[in-house]
This record gives structure tokens, sequence and C-alpha cells, in this order.
């Protein structure tokens, strides 16, 4: 099958298309011929191999799994003995590591039957922002009435947690730059706060809860927006130094938890079919709609590695072309 393949870690330019054996299914596994896979955050970390605590978990000198990509949309092309939810022919998306490929095997519980209104290449950028956004806002727990506030409303994390906060009866505000402030507004954003003009912590506006996306305010700055007794959830945070990265904001966010009345926290994203289920019913409701910034087929994938990193996305970006 032709796959991207990367054998060392570094920039986009370690990704290279080759022709590799396909993948075989274990017993609790599904293999899926892939349709449409999504790009995150978290493949580019992958990619880089940074923060470099993350070497410890995917390889010291190159990845172990040499196939980039998580997120997938596609058809089942076999099952192991012991699946029960799914046969050959379904429809499925969810979280399968290297689908940057014509096929890719994902464990049963990582999978949910598409969406039935959306196409692959929609699908295929849900499951692991939209379920990040979705566990950011229940680890903060959120409630109908509260004020919420989304830094990196934006993005592909930011894009769900602003619909989803609105699905669950929350006032939001958006914050993001100039050229997006009218994406988030289409998203459902009672305000938006433009980061190149305005402080969102000067404003003198408190929230209940504040979701920071790969965003790196100070803490003090956070805590000033927050009410009394509100809550901060931190994922991301590109900029950090050390071999933790941005992890090291998020720790000093939890020492500082335990001496004020303000709850400051993070926490580690697990992709669940379960879950998926969930965000399968508010879109097919129309409460929840993936923002698709732009597809690129899978020869081109090191420039949708680039235009992720210049911060210009919209949205989410789609990898399409694996199957006809």
């Amino acid at each position: 099958m032709r796959a991207i393949v990367q054998d060392r870690y570094g920039d986009a330019d370690v990704l290279q298309v080759r022709q590799i054996a396909r993948p075989e299914p274990a017993a609790t596994d599904v293999l899926v011929r892939v349709h449409a896979a999504g790009l995150d955050r978290g493949t580019w970390h992958v990619m880089t191999g940074t923060p470099y605590l993350l070497r410890l978990a995917f390889g010291f000198r190159g990845p172990r799994n040499p196939v980039p990509g998580r997120d997938v949309a596609g058809t089942v092309e076999a099952v192991g003995s012991g699946v029960t939810k799914f046969a050959v022919g379904d429809e499925v998306y969810g979280e399968a590591p290297g689908s940057f490929a014509e096929y890719a095997v994902a464990r049963e519980d990582k999978l949910a039957h598409k969406p039935a209104n959306l196409a692959f290449e929609e699908a295929a950028v849900v499951p692991i922002s939209a379920l990040t956004a979705l566990d950011a806002l229940t680890t903060g727990r959120v409630e109908a009435g509260q004020h919420v506030l989304v830094i990196g409303a934006s993005g592909g994390v930011g894009s769900f947690a602003v619909q989803l906060a609105k699905a669950f009866g929350a006032e939001v505000t958006g914050v993001a730059s100039t050229s997006k402030l009218d994406l988030v507004r289409a998203l459902g954003a009672d305000h938006v706060i433009d980061y190149t003009r305005d402080d969102f912590a000067a404003s003198g506006d408190r929230y209940d809860l504040i979701i920071d996306i790969a965003g790196n305010p100070a803490l003090s700055r956070l805590r000033r927006a927050l009410t009394p007794t509100g809550t901060v959830v931190i994922t991301g945070g590109e900029d950090g130094g050390g071999p933790s990265g941005g992890m090291n904001r998020q720790f000093r966010a939890l020492a500082l938890s335990l001496f004020v009345r303000q709850r400051l926290t993070f926490f580690v994203g697990n992709v669940r079919g379960s879950e998926l289920v969930r965000l399968t019913a508010l879109i097919e409701t129309g409460k929840v709609t993936p923002s698709l910034d732009r597809t690129y087929p899978l020869d081109q994938v090191p420039d949708a590695m680039r235009h992720l990193t210049t911060g210009k996305a919209r949205g989410k970006i789609a990898i399409t072309g694996m199957s006809a």
C-alpha cells in the first residue's frame, strides 16, 4: 500500500511517500480502508519528536511507528476474530495510528460508525480534536448558563469547544485573531475578542470556565479573568522550553491550584468509541459541525504540515485521496 513514512524526527521534509506492507488486524482490531485522515497538532509533535519527553513513548531516535497520522475515516476492510461492533463494509471514524496510508489498523474501542451527514473528509477531522474539546469541557465541569471563554477558538480543538459549550447551554466568548473572528461567530460564539487588539484579562469580564488551547498566557492573567471560584483547563501550550515543553505551565497550574480557591487543571486526552457515539448524536442533530479549512492529497502531506504550522488554518485540515 502507499503510505507516508518518516525514518527520523524533523520538519516536514522527513515525510516521504513509499510502498509498504499492509497492516494486519489482531483479534480486537479493525482494518480500515482509509478514505480520509485528519491532521492534528499531536501528529506534528510526533513528527518533530518534541517535547523530548514524548520520545519515551514514541521512540528515541525515530518514531517506532514510521507512518504518521491518527484521525481516520473510512470503511471496514477486515475485522479481528474478537470484534463484535463492526462488520466489513461499515463506514467508521476514530483513531488509527498510521492513518496517513491506504489502510490502517484501529482498536475496536477507538472507533464508531461515521455520522451519516458527514463526508469522509469531514468525519476524519472530528475524533481527536472534538474529543479533546469535549474532555476539556468535561474536566471543567461545564454547566448551562455559565460564561465560558475559549482561547484559541478558531483552531482545530477550539472550533469544537465553542460549539460544544453552546450545545451544553453556556454563554461563549471566543478569542482569535482579526481574520478569524468571522469564523468564531459562525461557530456560534456569543462574543468574540480579537487578541491582536484587546486583552481578555483586562476587559473586566469574568468567566466561570476558561478553556486555554495551545495558548501561553501567564497563569496570573488567566486567574484575573476568572470568577473567584472559576476553573481554567489548559490543553496545549506550544512554546514552553525544556524537555517537557509546554507542560511546564500545566504542572505549575496544578501546584498553584492547591493554594487558591480557583481551580487550575489539565487532562490527558483519550479517544473512546463511546464518546465518539456521543459526538455522532450531536453532529447528526446539527449541534456540532466540523470546520474544514482545506484538504490535501496523500502525496502533499508535507505541504499540509507546513500549512498547519503557519497558524493560518481556520479549523481543521484533512488528508484525502488514499482510496478511490
